[in-house]
């Protein structure tokens, strides 16, 4: 992954290293942000209205005002995209409650909101989601409102560090004995009947967009999808796995506290999953994922 040149801040493009944000900012001191991330495949937004609605809602729940219009938005990303010459990648935002020059919890009456975006250059397709992930459970301590995509990453970034130090990639975060999602992404689990499972909406999960795409593509697909929340033991027992992502989009998961998954390979389900997001994208899956081919 490599940051792209150009980012844009506060109505102008600049320089990614010129790009500084106010000390006093309330994104820094409160985590009082909103945050989203985009797929760029083939010099294209991926699932981008999604992701628009999303930080739509999550700006309202966290009492920010939309500092930007549907168009102005898309057309930052697309600007974005040709000023890096962006093919494959990730498009990253943040819309915090800005600056004022103190530091005081409750803020002003009206926010003027910070509003940063960079892209990052990232092969989406490629050895995690050909060879698939590891993971650890890991108990889920973050705060009761995920279902809004905020800035408030501290128990995220320690899961990544604590799979990290026992050589896993990811965790399958856990409370009160059911798995809520991955680290940063859905987690779901293939049973061994061949049925789909991943958890409910609710304000215990992130609804994630790449998730949407994936249950709009299983319609005619043939495969059956129970959405509740499922133990850890269910997921030790699951014959594949997988979490979905706008930056890893299907992971497949081959192993979980050490135990393999199935056979500890990526499975038919997965690799079906794969196969009809990558071509709903604009992928030539043949070329760039052939594993994925079935």
């Amino acid at each position: 992954m490599t940051i792209c040149q150009t980012a844009y801040l506060n109505g102008a493009f600049c320089s990614a290293a010129d790009a500084k944000v106010s000390a006093f900012d309330r994104g820094f001191l409160f985590a009082h942000a909103a945050y989203e991330v985009t797929a760029v495949y083939g010099g294209r937004l991926v699932d981008f209205e999604g992701h628009m609605s999303r930080l739509d809602r999550t700006l309202t729940g966290i009492a920010l005002p939309n500092p930007l219009s549907a168009d102005d938005w898309a057309k930052v990303h697309r600007d974005l995209i040709e000023y890096n010459d962006l093919t494959e990648g990730l498009i990253y935002l943040q819309v915090t409650g800005g600056a004022y020059g103190m530091r005081e919890f409750g803020g002003p009456d009206e926010f003027e909101p910070t509003v940063f975006l960079y892209a990052d250059t990232k092969k989406l397709i490629g050895e995690a989601a050909r060879d698939g992930v590891r993971a650890i459970f890991l108990d889920d301590m973050r705060w009761k409102r995920r279902d809004m995509k905020t800035t408030q990453l501290l128990s995220q970034a320690l899961a990544y560090r604590a799979a990290r130090k026992v050589g896993a990639d990811t965790a399958f975060m856990v409370e009160d004995g059911r798995v809520t999602e991955a680290a940063s992404a859905n987690a779901w689990i293939v049973d061994e009947t061949g049925q789909l499972i991943t958890r409910e909406l609710s304000f215990s999960i992130l609804s994630g967009i790449t998730r949407a795409g994936v249950l709009a593509l299983l319609e005619g697909s043939g495969l059956t999808l129970v959405e509740r929340a499922f133990t850890p033991e269910e997921a030790l027992a699951a014959v594949e796995a997988f979490t979905t992502s706008a930056g890893a989009m299907i992971a497949p998961v081959i192993a979980i506290d050490g135990q393999p998954i199935g056979n500890g390979k990526p499975g038919p389900v997965t690799r079906q999953i794969q196969r009809l997001y990558y071509q709903a994208m604009g992928a030539d899956v043949g070329a760039v994922a052939p594993w994925a081919m079935g």
